[in-house]
């Protein structure tokens, strides 16, 4: 016995010393395939499509974005929409509206060439039941509900837009203006910097399928998970959900694209396969083209998030850090009378913006400005001063 678990030591070591870590080295051919993402609304919604070119793994960089070319709906009906580019690889088309037909997409890139879509059939999507969230322990996940009660939907996808209000880290009420002299005036409301909205949309792929129950329906379906010391709970969040109905082929290749980017890195997932969309390079047949089109009508639905309802979640910030300073027209400096005009070396040059001005009672003129910098007080850097027109502010009973 002791003889046997000698050998066997002995041979787990010889395979152990074996063993070599193998670094492969990284794919740096440029492919430049075009990648088609989108839907065609034949409803009322607006139709978006997103043109880019894919990148080496190696590459540092993110996607490339498709500029300049001219993206067409065609219909069998020999109907065709055009979309407009609105930059950053985005074309849109105001919905088509229509009760019935198979559609596709042609698209001619700067470079000349041609790449047409397979005309796919209208699948209209049920409404959705609800949209809620419910409160976990580190965080907030919404969820989605559908049913269709004739069962014919089956396959669904969805996507949506977070938009949160967010504030800077300080209000100005002074701004500085360079015309005819560089003078601190009072800010107008209309160009307040306190009070922005940001978007976000999601980044995963969200689909599912009750093919296999026998009835056609989906609940508690997770849409997004949003953490607790998020800034998006910091004040109020909106999230509208948009609900896809999708033909088994999309289904599918939605399910490959989500194995093949999404669920890989470990032994025992799924390993990446070559997807076949439905997609061609007109111009020259043998180039891949990624992406898959459908048509039909989607369904939303928005819902509100506040903070006052979640717990006394302590939320991250990225004006952690952010202080005001005093700048005065006359500083002392040392003891023999000198001073420094902080208001032209700071407010003027742009390094800090006035908050609101430093009047003694009695002055007849301000010494100074309280003010900070533009990433502590400007909240357009990071979002919209411009909100929503779908936005409605929070009622406090």
């Amino acid at each position: 016995m002791k003889k046997l678990i000698f050998i066997l030591i002995v041979a787990a070591l010889g395979w152990w010393s074996c063993k070599q870590v193998y670094t492969p080295k990284p794919i740096t051919q440029a492919t430049n395939y075009l990648v088609i993402e989108g839907a065609i609304s034949t409803g009322t919604d607006t139709t978006v499509i997103r043109l880019s070119r894919t990148t080496p793994i190696s590459s540092q960089g993110g996607t490339t974005p498709e500029l300049g070319a001219v993206v067409t709906i065609i219909s069998d009906g020999g109907a065709s929409y055009p979309c407009t580019e609105t930059g950053k690889g985005y074309y849109r088309a105001a919905g088509l509206n229509v009760a019935s037909g198979n559609f596709g997409l042609k698209i001619n890139t700067s470079d000349g060439k041609v790449y047409q879509s397979d005309l796919v059939p209208m699948k209209n999507s049920p409404p959705m039941d609800s949209v809620y969230y419910r409160i976990q322990s580190n965080g907030v996940t919404v969820y989605a509900d559908t049913h269709d009660p004739t069962n014919n939907t089956r396959y669904y996808r969805w996507d949506y837009t977070g938009t949160y209000e967010f504030h800077s880290a300080f209000s100005s009420i002074m701004y500085l203006q360079t015309v005819p002299v560089d003078s601190v005036m009072n800010r107008p409301l209309a160009n307040q910097i306190y009070v922005c909205w940001r978007n976000e949309s999601s980044t995963t792929l969200l689909i599912n399928s009750s093919a296999k129950l026998a009835k056609d329906v989906v609940t508690q379906n997770p849409i997004a998970f949003v953490a607790s010391d998020a800034e998006e709970l910091q004040n109020r969040y909106s999230v509208l959900v948009k609900q896809y109905a999708l033909t088994a082929d999309a289904y599918n290749y939605y399910v490959q694209l989500k194995k093949n980017t999404e669920q890989l890195g470990g032994v025992f997932d799924p390993q990446p396969s070559q997807l076949t969309g439905n997609f061609h390079c007109i111009s020259n047949p043998g180039e891949p083209v990624l992406g898959y089109i459908t048509a039909g009508t989607t369904a939303q639905k928005r819902i509100y998030i506040n903070n006052r309802d979640l717990p006394a979640w302590l939320t991250n910030s990225p004006y952690t850090g952010c202080r005001m300073d005093t700048d005065l027209y006359a500083r002392p400096v040392g003891r023999g009378g000198d001073v420094i005009n902080e208001v032209e070396q700071k407010i003027y040059t742009g390094l800090d913006i006035p908050l609101y001005p430093i009047q003694p009672p009695g002055a007849p003129h301000p010494l100074g400005y309280a003010g900070s910098s533009p990433a502590c007080v400007d909240c357009t850097l990071r979002g919209t001063n411009v909100k929503p027109s779908f936005w409605t502010d929070e009622v406090i009973q």
